[in-house]
């Protein structure tokens, strides 16, 4: 494909699949060129280096999560809800936990996602840095299981582990929010 019949959207959508199925390490220009009927060259046309793709594909990807609101379904349902999307996003692009780990991918997608969750938790009760903890500790938890799930390859204890994890630290949570004045 020429690199005017080519467009962002299709490059981004094309990297995620390619992505998905060699990860990071085998992503090159040249097979997401090949991907697209085209060029690598013609994919430089619109992207400025692999690293950008990676950032481009992240953030697609986080764009997928549903946010719900916390105000219909309560603060419990909805971060369950959120860290289940999460979850189950990881799980069909294995490539991106362990990308962030090495790649710097605080994208607008992600950004999003991050903010909800902390308006979330802040419509539980928790205030300015514990809204915070609680947010990166729901956050860090269910991207620790999806990697997991991911090295050792889906499992059915899977979605156990992140239900009966997830369901403790809410818990928890919530008896913080119980003991207030």
């Amino acid at each position: 494909m020429p690199r005017n019949n080519l467009s962002r959207e299709q490059i981004v959508r094309a990297a995620v699949g390619l992505l998905d199925t060699v990860g990071v390490d085998g992503l090159s220009m040249r097979q997401l060129g090949n991907r697209l009927g085209s060029t690598a060259a013609a994919v430089y046309w619109h992207v400025k280096d692999k690293e950008e793709i990676l950032v481009l594909a992240a953030d697609a990807v986080w764009g997928e999560i549903r946010l719900p609101d916390p105000h219909e379904s309560g603060w419990r349902a909805a971060v369950t809800a959120m860290a289940n999307e999460l979850h189950a996003m990881t799980l069909r692009h294995p490539w991106l936990v362990p990308a962030m780990s090495c790649h710097p991918l605080y994208i607008p997608g992600r950004a999003h996602h991050d903010d909800h969750l902390l308006a979330v938790c802040r419509a539980a009760g928790f205030t300015g840095r514990e809204a915070e903890q609680a947010m990166k500790t729901v956050l860090t938890f269910v991207l620790g299981t999806a990697l997991d799930a991911n090295e050792g390859g889906p499992t059915e204890s899977t979605g156990g582990d992140l239900a009966f994890g997830l369901q403790v630290i809410l818990d928890g949570l919530q008896s913080r929010l119980a003991v207030r004045p």
